[in-house]
Parts: structure tokens; sequence; C-alpha cells
């Protein structure tokens, strides 16, 4: 698998990455792997403040230049926070899908459901898989 896949976050099986922010909310958004696949990014559709989200369902939309694919809530809860700026400017989730591409965080109503999802190693082998 080329592009990068840091160590400390956690992934889905539906290409998220997960951060636990230091507040203890969930951070989330897109891996390499997902924006690689889904090449030039165009438009992205997020969920809203005080959106309850459920994990493993679809909370919002990436459309790229190939096809529309559905990003998935990792974990259960209530959005706190999103990141309009890839509203704005969608290339972020091309250029910088694990920094300043971030999605939204989520107030997890589970905060040991981040554990139950991959550790870097397992989101790899599952993609090489």
């Amino acid at each position: 698998m080329s592009g990068q896949t840091p160590e400390n976050l956690r992934y889905t099986r539906e290409h998220e990455w997960v951060d636990v922010t230091a507040e203890g909310r969930v951070r989330f958004g897109i891996t390499d792997h997902a924006q690689e696949a889904l090449g030039d990014i165009v438009f992205v559709t997020l969920p809203s403040v005080g959106a309850a989200v459920t994990a493993g369902e679809p909370c919002g939309e990436v459309e790229s230049t190939k096809s529309v694919s559905d990003i998935y809530a990792p974990v259960s809860g209530t959005v706190v926070a999103r990141n309009d700026a890839v509203e704005t400017s969608p290339e972020t989730l091309n250029s910088d899908p694990y920094g300043d591409g971030w999605l939204a965080e989520v107030d997890a109503s589970d905060a040991s459901a981040v554990d139950a999802l991959l550790d870097a190693a397992g989101y790899v082998a599952f993609v090489e898989g």
C-alpha cells in the first residue's frame, strides 16, 4: 500500500481514520488510501453540529471526479465540530488527509468504541488483504 498510515490513529474498514483529542472527542477523516482511490476530490458534505451519528452509518459524502462515496461515522454520538474549510476547499482531503483535511468531531456515546477499531498494522493488513 502506498501512502501513509500514522501509527497513533485508529482506522475503520470503511477507510476513515480516528483520533481522540485532548478533550476526549473523536476526530475523524478519510484515510490516505481512500483519498488516493477516490482521485481529485471536488465536493464534501459534512454532518451538522448537533447531529446524532451512528457507528457504521453514513453521515456525509465525498465526491471526486471518479465517484461519490459515503462518509461513515466511526463511532456513535453527537457531532460537536465540523471542518467547514473542507467544504470550501475539498482538495484539502487529497493534500492533507490526516491534518487540515479532518472532517468532524464527535462526542462519543461510548469512548471505548475507539479501542475496537483497527490499529495501523491492522488497517494496512486489511487494505492489502
